[in-house]
């Protein structure tokens, strides 16, 4: 489990690449090692906060971490799978205006 909450399905091998020697990325016995994909992931939160949100103030950024990973973590399901999955994770909980501004 992350720290935002999900799960990651699979097994998962995590290994790095050496930018210093002009690696970016290889081929280890058929898996793809590369840094594309987080890159991908900051280029869209990047993205995201200067061109939708302008600013993300300290106290709030948890929850736009939150919500582009979400986002990135469902990319490969459909509208209606991703509407499903974000129900189930806020089914029994209240967001209140008074909890957003205390934090």
């Amino acid at each position: 489990m992350t720290d935002t909450g999900t799960v990651l399905h699979g097994s998962c091998k995590h290994d790095q690449v050496n930018h210093l020697e002009s690696e970016y990325g290889r081929d280890e016995k058929g898996l793809c090692i590369s840094t594309n994909t987080v890159e991908g992931f900051f280029s869209l939160l990047k993205r995201g906060i200067t061109g939708t949100y302008h600013h993300v103030g300290k106290q709030h950024l948890r929850r736009y971490l939150s919500e582009f990973d979400f986002r990135d973590n469902t990319r490969k399901i459909t509208d209606g799978q991703r509407v499903i999955t974000l129900i189930g994770k806020v089914a029994g909980k209240r967001l209140m205006y008074r909890y957003i501004v205390s934090e």
